[in-house]
């Protein structure tokens, strides 16, 4: 059954990878203290096994510790074996030590992918020092959960540890009728038989317990269907932005084919009125055809530059008038007529430029334009 949330919804969904990696940096992972308690005991064993071959040496040295000649002085003797006797103990600490260290540092790596250090974990909170909660904390499920695996583990250690003694009871109750050196190797077998059937044991209940923690540790994890969306609005954002996102995109990318398409339309052009340098339009006309003449394309700035080096490459006539290359500019739209309050003004640049080109002798026209159609460089009207 899913777990309730404070807001009454149920902890449905699997938890994301983002809410798994915020609950690394919080400390929360899983771990498994059967495991801890396996993986340190086998080590350790491991350890007695490999310095097994020592031991006569190493005991004869702790013995050493406790002679005393009395030749240099009993106190001085004394000072001098027990600062031996920390020595001995702390080298010999360190070799039991540095590879449980290791072990236990792999073993939480097994466990959660990783080494995790988070230091939120080690902050204060209030909140753990709340006596209902921690009361609430005692007799949780979980709490119950960790009485019943420990008095498991204790019930099956014990029950191993019986079976075992019964089934080596001959060589123990045998072990009085040989020599001392014999009896104790008896004992020692029966030790570490002792100690290799706990390992099993152990490596059930860890196993068992790696399981249980895991399961535990994602259903604490799940999630309710609305933080699922939250957290993906959060990440995505949400599908009102992506889709203006996307329209913004796709218009962007509509004006880019439509700009391409009028730079390409420029060589053909019968005209192009310039601002001289701000702005450009390119005008199309053909004598005779219906209509009024076309925007082939319009530009200010670097793109007017543009639109005028096509221009002049391609031999088209470009006429220079501010007023009217503004207008334009402002008013009319790439592949549509151009405004009808500047019909009269285009026609006369287009008759002048057609005189022109027949290599006339003619004056610029003087360009009039109604009010509306009077604009400065930023589009506002001059009117």
């Amino acid at each position: 059954m899913a777990e309730p949330a404070s807001d009454g919804q149920e902890k449905t969904e699997e938890p994301t990878p983002k809410r798994l990696e915020k609950a690394k940096e919080d400390g929360q992972i899983a771990s498994s203290k059967e495991l801890f308690v396996f993986s340190t005991l086998f080590v350790g064993f491991l350890l007695y096994l490999l310095l097994l071959p020592f031991m006569p040496n190493i005991l004869m040295e702790w013995a050493s510790l406790f002679r005393f000649s009395g030749e240099n002085g009993l106190q001085d003797e004394t000072f001098r074996n027990l600062s031996s006797g920390f020595v001995f103990i702390f080298w010999k600490s360190v070799i039991f030590a540095f590879p449980l260290l290791i072990v236990v540092i792999l073993t939480q790596m097994t466990m959660s992918g990783s080494i995790n250090w988070s230091s939120s974990a080690l902050a204060f909170k209030g909140n753990r020092i709340n006596l209902l909660k921690g009361l609430k904390r005692m007799v949780s499920v979980k709490a119950l959960v960790e009485m019943l695996k420990a008095i498991g583990k204790v019930v099956l250690l014990i029950s191993a540890a019986v079976l075992v003694f019964a089934w080596q009871s001959d060589t123990l109750l045998m072990s009085q009728h040989t020599h001392l050196f014999g009896g104790l190797s008896r004992i020692g077998d029966v030790f570490l038989l002792l100690l290799i059937v706990f390992l099993l044991v152990l490596a059930g209940m860890g196993i068992i317990d790696v399981i249980w923690q895991q399961y535990q540790h994602t259903q604490q994890l799940r999630m309710t269907l609305q933080e699922v969306r939250d957290e993906s609005k959060q990440t995505e954002g949400s599908p009102e932005v992506k889709a203006k996102i996307r329209r913004l995109q796709m218009t962007a990318g509509s004006r880019a084919k439509q700009r391409k398409a009028a730079m390409e339309s420029v060589p053909t052009a019968s005209a192009i009125i310039t601002n001289p340098t701000h702005f450009a339009v390119a005008l199309k006309y053909e004598v005779g055809s219906p209509g009024a003449p076309l925007i082939l394309a319009m530009g200010r700035g670097l793109q007017a530059q543009e639109i005028m080096e096509i221009g002049k490459t391609a031999g088209v006539t470009i006429f220079r008038n501010e007023l009217l290359a503004r207008a334009l500019f402002f008013a009319g739209e790439i592949g549509e007529e151009i405004p009808p309050p500047l019909y009269a003004a285009v026609a006369a640049v287009l008759a002048f430029i057609y005189r022109l080109n027949k290599e006339e002798d003619v004056e610029a026209p003087d360009v009039d334009l109604p009010d509306e159609m009077l604009f400065d460089e930023n589009g506002k009207a001059l009117s």
